[in-house]
């Protein structure tokens, strides 16, 4: 194996990323408004603004999967349990053992277990979660006079919430891990940049070479 410095994160996926992050920022500022939890932003703004960035972040989203269906990038998030449990004991001791990494990013896998874990979990079953509850949310007007539909209302109205605080839980640990381990500036630059530091087979390495030397530095 060979340590090179590779562009594994395309113009796209880093658009797509930090699109995501300022959204769900914002989604998550003004849900907490709109529950009482501060008054920085007058309802009716709120509501709109809220559910701008939201129509915003499903088109996003449905431009995302169909980049990662269509060039291979789902792969990267298939879950596995080789090398899991080392990562998970990672995270849970030996960081503050001042420990490294159990996990080396490689061309064909540059998440590590736990994440390619949580990432689906997000994908797969939160981010769903938040989308169709939000919209049935949305939509109340159009199905207000059926049975129930109060109790209904309530109930993916506290599905919606709960989803959010999740998500907002996701987000806090996400920025914390950040701060572990290398530095801040260290972990965040290669979404910035697109370049990062990985093993490299030697077929890898001159695949590389040979068909895409623009990512490599």
């Amino acid at each position: 194996m060979t340590e090179r410095l590779v562009k594994i994160y395309p113009a796209f996926e880093r658009f797509w990323h930090w699109s995501q992050v300022l959204l769900i920022l914002v989604l998550l500022f003004t849900g907490m408004g709109l529950h009482g939890l501060h008054g920085l932003v007058p309802f009716g703004p709120a509501v709109m603004l809220h559910t701008t960035a939201a129509l915003a972040l499903v088109v996003l989203w449905i431009f995302a999967i169909f980049w990662h269906l269509t060039t291979g990038t789902w792969r990267h998030y298939m879950p596995t349990t080789q090398g899991l449990f080392k990562v998970a004991r990672f995270y849970a001791f030996d960081i503050f053992k001042g420990a490294h990494h159990p996990y080396r990013k490689a061309y064909w896998r540059k998440h590590n277990p736990l994440q390619a874990l949580t990432y689906l979990a997000l994908k797969l079953f939160l981010f769903p979660a938040i989308w169709v509850t939000g919209i049935v949310y949305l939509t109340y007007n159009f199905w207000e006079q059926q049975p129930n539909a109060t109790l209904l209302l309530e109930i993916v109205a506290n599905l919606h919430v709960l989803v959010a605080y999740l998500i907002a839980t996701f987000v806090i640990v996400h920025v914390y891990l950040l701060t572990a381990g290398e530095s801040f500036v260290q972990h965040v630059k290669p979404m910035i940049t697109g370049f990062d530091t990985i093993d490299l087979t030697p077929e890898e390495e001159a695949y590389l070479k040979a068909d895409e030397p623009g990512r490599l530095s």
